[in-house]
């Protein structure tokens, strides 16, 4: 099976998006799949205006067409920035089947930085989505918010993490004031950071990553040790040094980091929202909270043994599963419902057309 995924977001960015389709691409070629990326590098781009480390491609629609043309089995829309929306314009026009993933809540974004209001923005991400044969989801609460906005054919399509690099047994020396409270991930307005930073926490509160908000936060929280931007080997030992992960987010889909610094046994601390409800569960794993400071103290209690437990329970190689069977079920080859095929929403046949139903 040959697969073309389409995305606007690609190295040199690092973020879950990124992150899962490099994941997702590995376990695919480990099952035989022949994966190929289209993305900015393929096109001109140019930096997005304010968050220089966005690129915004420039895709000529013939060129996307003579790659559609290569013969690929399948089509997948990643991304519903200017290559997410040239490839489904080409696929409408050639009645080429194509499904989409929603890994991004735009319309919260655009409204922390800008204020427009989020129905205008998921009016436009719904005609988007809707026109495929499926919209892959990472949980169940997305899938909720998502179905009440009304988008059709949600598909379960989780995420997974490298248990052997992120390990308990990779500890770095810090040599900062215990408790150590974490946050990994990009510094950016609508990632919340100072419901984090401002709270009156023991110990040290220490940030890594970076992003367009880094130079205020920097200014305003002095007392915060900032790492800057770590991945993969040199990240993982941070996780296994800190005390307690804080999540201040309250937009985020999933949250990778969440995954990455509970296999290193790092207890999790969040809002309750969307996100760290789905990833924590009932596993004990986190203490979430309205209060972020109750939650971050509470966390300190949970074992390390429980938050590696957690995330045990998610592998890239079931993810990669789970993307197969939503492809066959997009052409046809399986029902919803299926073996193998477990969507977040029942499907319910309304005037001849799909929609999503909660369960």
């Amino acid at each position: 099976m040959r697969i073309l995924v389409a995305t606007d977001a690609w190295r040199p960015q690092v973020n879950g998006v990124v992150r899962s389709l490099e994941a997702l691409a590995a376990s695919l070629r480990n099952r035989g799949v022949e994966i190929d990326f289209l993305t900015p590098q393929d096109f001109r781009s140019f930096p997005l205006p304010g968050y220089r480390e966005i690129s915004l491609a420039l895709p000529w629609p013939s060129l996307v067409r003579r790659r559609i043309e290569r013969g690929y089995d399948h089509i997948h829309i990643a991304t519903e920035g200017p290559i997410g929306q040239v490839v489904r314009t080409i696929c409408l026009r050639e009645g080429v089947c194509f499904t989409t993933s929603f890994h991004t809540l735009f319309p919260e974004y655009i409204q922390a930085r800008c204020g427009l209001p989020p129905s205008i923005a998921y009016a436009a991400l719904r005609r988007f989505h809707n026109a495929g044969a499926g919209t892959m989801v990472s949980t169940p609460g997305l899938a909720r918010h998502l179905d009440g906005r009304g988008f059709r054919r949600l598909l379960r399509w989780s995420r997974g993490v490298d248990h052997t690099l992120f390990s308990p047994r990779k500890a770095a020396t810090l040599g900062l004031p215990r408790p150590i409270f974490l946050y990994a991930g990009r510094l950016s307005v609508e990632k919340n950071l100072e419901a984090f930073l401002a709270l009156d926490l023991p110990g040290s509160k220490v940030v890594v990553g970076d992003g367009p908000a880094a130079p205020g936060l920097r200014t305003r929280f002095p007392d915060t040790h900032f790492m800057g931007l770590k991945t993969g080997e040199e990240l993982a030992p941070i996780y296994a040094a800190s005390d307690v992960f804080v999540f201040p987010s309250r937009t985020d889909t999933f949250g990778m980091v969440l995954l990455e610094a509970l296999a290193c046994g790092l207890p999790i601390a969040a809002f309750p929202v969307m996100g760290p409800l789905d990833v924590i569960g009932a596993s004990g794993a986190g203490a979430l909270d309205a209060d972020l400071r109750a939650a971050a103290l509470a966390a300190l209690d949970i074992s390390r043994d429980c938050a590696r437990a957690r995330a045990l329970t998610f592998n890239w190689d079931e993810c990669a599963g789970q993307f197969l069977d939503n492809v066959a079920y997009a052409h046809g080859a399986i029902t919803l419902g299926a073996v193998g095929v477990e969507p977040w929403l029942k499907p319910v046949e309304v005037a001849g057309r799909h929609r999503s139903a909660p369960t």
